[in-house]
């Protein structure tokens, strides 16, 4: 039995390994292959920095980009809370009537669809502060996906097993708690996933279209800054960190996904053949 397991591990860790290894050599060889371009073609660094300029400029302005990237990492993160718990209590209660959902579905749907650089302006009018504004702005861009997601999921149960619970007498918040929030956390991890994503994209956006400056500017402020200044090395700095973030953040909340899932849902199920 040993002998079995132990080729199935082993190919499962070299499995694993690839998925790992193959992406970074990728991105190393598309970095090679950059200052390569930029060597052979003597491009000055005011237009096209190398691979070498930029992390340069990274390590030189570290104490510039840090305090700019948490500013937006901590923007992000709260404004994915709050969609979060938004777009589930309010899913859940849209679905506890037609009428309810009815009535206030739609609204949810206008708040998506009107573009946040739009909105914006109102919102830093009427905000208290810039980090309220462009707390809301996130919040209002990642809270729909999250929302619809989680209202399909839970209208995606089961028929029949919506009738066992009502032949056992279960009550409206014990098929909830037992049966349709759990029957729904596939939705709702994908709704997160693509939460995550636009909550940064959001946040990037509204400090762009506000302009906010100073001590407490994100790393939007600084993309503009370095544009203005010129200084296009630490344009593509902060660029990267900006990328860096929400590859961080799709990865959480893919491994999130991944220990909800992985030992009972089809999605995220290893296939033996």
């Amino acid at each position: 039995m040993s002998n079995a397991a132990s080729p199935s591990l082993t190919q499962r860790h070299r499995d694993t390994m690839l998925r790992i290894l193959i992406p970074i050599a990728v991105v190393v060889a598309l970095i090679l292959l950059w200052q390569i371009l930029i060597t052979a073609t003597g491009v000055p660094q005011y237009i096209l920095p190398g691979p070498a300029a930029v992390g340069a400029s990274l390590v030189k302005d570290w104490g510039t980009l840090a305090p700019a990237l948490w500013v937006t990492t901590q923007i992000t993160m709260a404004a994915l809370a709050l969609a979060l718990v938004g777009g589930v209590g309010i899913a859940i209660f849209l679905i506890q009537s037609k009428w309810i959902e009815t009535a206030f579905y739609p609204i949810a749907v206008i708040l998506q669809v009107t573009p946040i650089v739009a909105i914006a302006p109102l919102i830093l009018i009427y905000a208290p502060t810039t980090q309220v504004a462009l707390l809301i702005c996130a919040f209002l861009v990642a809270f729909f996906p999250i929302l619809s997601n989680m209202v399909q999921g839970l209208k995606s149960v089961d028929h029949n097993l919506l009738n066992l619970f009502d032949l056992y007498g279960a009550s409206r918040w014990q098929t909830l708690i037992y049966l349709k929030l759990p029957a729904s956390l596939p939705y709702f991890m994908t709704g997160l996933r693509i939460g995550g994503g636009l909550s940064l994209i959001a946040a990037v956006v509204a400090e762009f279209a506000a302009g906010s400056a100073g001590a407490g500017s994100g790393l939007a402020f600084r993309l503009l800054e370095a544009q203005y200044r010129l200084n296009i090395p630490r344009l593509f700095a902060a660029l990267i960190l900006l990328s860096l973030l929400g590859v961080v953040i799709f990865g959480i909340t893919s491994f999130i996904a991944w220990l909800s899932l992985h030992r009972w849902h089809e999605s995220s199920l290893k296939r033996e053949n």
